[in-house]
């Protein structure tokens, strides 16, 4: 049985029936994105709980075999095979331990939004594809899909079920815009309904972002 992560989480509102469940990039934890709740909830949206968890302490071989929090170690610079499947495959696990705690909790996985940034994203784009119950949605921003090329051997047919939010600055150093943009196109071809979005920025996230990801979010609710 896969032992479940420590999270932050923060609700909306009592009793809460949705949650959206929110990973950290390389080197954070899952404080770093609870700032968002109240700059992305609306007074309109039902009661939501934000589920922010801290990913595992590893060495990541491309800074040094230092430790640091990380949901895969990076081998190398070529985004073709830089990602530890082995990591990638034990965070999957790890997030859909999450997801069936909330299913415990009340929270049906159609009732559930999987969000993630930089590496977060990268599990966000990875768990989605290889979902048999569909989630309420993804949201995968400043990142790329990881083995891209064999999304065919592992996309569920159910999977692409899920409406997809992918944002990606037009000036990222880390994760350059051709990758997020590969990624994005290619979920689109395998029949994946992906909102794409670029804004002016590097590898962060800005207000205007956050507003359309607040419009995507409330057509999910209302659905």
């Amino acid at each position: 049985m896969t032992a479940l992560l420590e999270t932050v989480e923060q609700e909306t509102g009592a009793d809460p029936r949705w949650t959206v469940l929110w990973l950290h990039g390389l080197g954070a934890d899952g404080h770093d994105f609870a700032p968002i709740v109240p700059e992305l909830a609306r007074a309109e949206w039902p009661a939501l709980r934000f589920v922010f968890p801290h990913a595992p302490m590893r060495p990541v071989t491309i800074n040094n075999g230092m430790r640091m929090r990380a949901w895969y170690d990076i081998v190398g610079m070529d985004f073709s095979n830089r990602a530890d499947e082995a990591g990638i495959a034990e965070s999957i696990a790890q997030v859909e331990a999450l997801i069936a705690r909330e299913a415990g909790r009340g929270v049906a996985a159609e009732r559930l939004i999987l969000a993630g940034f930089s590496q977060g994203g990268a599990i966000t784009y990875s768990v989605g594809a290889r979902r048999e119950a569909p989630l309420a949605g993804l949201v995968a921003l400043s990142t790329y899909l990881p083995n891209a090329e064999k999304l065919g051997t592992f996309a569920t047919p159910a999977s692409k079920r899920q409406p997809l939010f992918a944002a990606h600055g037009l000036g990222d150093p880390v994760i350059p815009l051709q990758y997020g943009q590969a990624s994005a196109e290619a979920l689109g071809v395998a029949g994946y309904d992906v909102q794409w979005q670029t804004y002016p920025m590097g590898h962060q996230v800005c207000a205007e972002e956050i507003r359309d990801l607040g419009d995507w979010m409330t057509q999910r609710f209302g659905a």
